[in-house]
């Protein structure tokens, strides 16, 4: 069974646009005290810190200067200039999104655009905030897999049944449940060749938790598509961090779920990659195979 040993706080690489405020609630068990109060005033005051002086945030945090610039740099920011700008970006990003609720008086115009213009933020959130280490990690786990099952619920089940759609092709035995007890006889039946690939918008589904513990009993390699700092992300030992948070009263998860299947869309391409040039040979006899269901225009 394959493992990806977290990194500290001191070694977490610098992305563009990173999600700051996640990174900060990830890193703050491995800061230092004084950097843990600048932590906390920063997660509870984000719009007021990203209009301060660093004498102010110091003063505010009870900390010394030095102390600000240590946060910092330990977060990924290489000083506090580059903080206050990765804080405003994500400020923006949010207030953008909050734009997009659904009205009661809403017209089917106003419905298109703004499920259209929140799905696109939210995947452009989504690309800042990826770890390609992750993908990567992924990917080489699933290109030498004996056996590769999809495990989801909901909305995630339909992201399964989509993931294996996609990665039977690639010449991976492949299966997706979206019932609990399916899900168990599967796990029970895994080895140490093998992945299971659990996808949650949640990442609390009791049922997949208990169907990920079951298929790493059995030596199994397990993924997860899942938010940081969830249940699903923390059991699993490769996780995909998929932040995104959703109204889910009136609404199935949409947004999530469009970068669930992504995420997938990385992976079998990340995966066929790896399969090498003469693997195309391969991919275009599928191609012929279906043309004769098509209707020729």
């Amino acid at each position: 069974m394959l493992r990806i040993i977290g990194t500290t706080s001191r070694e977490i690489q610098t992305v563009k646009n990173h999600p700051v405020l996640a990174e900060i609630e990830a890193a703050r068990p491995t800061l230092r005290k004084s950097e843990v109060k600048v932590a906390d005033f920063v997660l509870q005051q984000p719009e007021q810190v990203m209009h301060m002086r660093i004498v102010d945030l110091a003063q505010e945090a009870q900390v010394s200067e030095p102390t600000i610039v240590r946060f910092c740099r330990a977060i990924g920011c290489n000083g506090f200039q580059e903080f206050k700008v990765h804080i405003a970006q994500e400020m923006a990003v949010a207030r953008n999104i909050g734009q997009f609720a659904i009205a009661e008086d809403d017209s089917i115009e106003d419905i298109c655009s703004k499920i259209a213009d929140t799905t696109i933020q939210r995947l452009n959130q989504i690309k800042n905030q990826l770890r390609p280490a992750q993908i990567s990690a992924a990917a080489q786990a699933i290109s030498t897999a004996r056996r590769l099952e999809f495990y989801g619920f909901g909305a995630s089940g339909a992201v399964a049944t989509d993931a294996q759609h996609k990665f039977f092709r690639l010449q991976v035995a492949t299966a997706a449940y979206s019932d609990p007890h399916m899900q168990a006889m599967s796990a029970v039946t895994l080895g140490d060749e093998d992945v299971v690939v659990a996808i949650s918008q949640s990442g609390r589904t009791r049922d997949l938790m208990h169907s990920v513990e079951l298929a790493q009993q059995h030596g199994a390699t397990v993924i997860s598509f899942a938010p940081q700092n969830t249940p699903l992300s923390e059991a699993a030992d490769i996780p995909v961090f998929i932040n995104i948070e959703e109204d889910t009263d009136k609404f199935i998860p949409m947004t999530s779920r469009i970068a669930h299947l992504m995420i997938i869309d990385m992976l079998a391409v990340a995966v066929t990659q790896r399969r090498g040039p003469d693997f195309s040979a391969h991919l275009n006899a599928i191609k012929r195979s279906i043309k004769s269901l098509r209707i020729e225009s």
